[in-house]
């Protein structure tokens, strides 16, 4: 397998900053885990890679009613699930095969392993 350098961000609310574009350009994909705020964003993180979004809990209105609640992404060879809160997680990540769980809300990064399976 490749190597793939995956951008993950989440709780934009509307605004990505000038230092979060810096961090995710030479991403080769990027996960918004919610609360984008605006298309905007997406627009805008489309501009520097491949991006997939889920839907936060303050993503409201027509422009959010299309966008998921959960995703499943490919990274490599590897799958990632995700979600914008962690507490609505509905599966087994480990028995589903998933190497991560993506997810935001809590405005505090975070990298755990448990049973094997990245969350971030």
């Amino acid at each position: 397998m490749s190597e793939v350098l995956l951008g993950v961000i989440s709780d934009t609310h509307g605004l990505v900053r000038p230092e979060a574009v810096a961090v995710l350009r030479g991403s080769d994909i990027i996960i918004h885990a919610g609360d984008i705020g605006n298309p905007g964003v997406i627009d805008d993180l489309r501009g520097i890679a491949p991006t997939f979004v889920v839907r936060g809990n303050n993503d409201n209105g027509a422009w959010a009613a299309g966008l998921p609640a959960t995703e499943v992404v490919e990274v490599g060879e590897l799958l990632f699930y995700v979600l914008h809160e962690i507490s609505l997680l509905d599966l087994d990540p480990v028995a589903a095969g998933f190497a991560a769980v993506v997810s935001g809300h809590s405005h505090k990064p975070s990298i755990q392993v448990r049973d094997g399976v990245l969350y971030l």
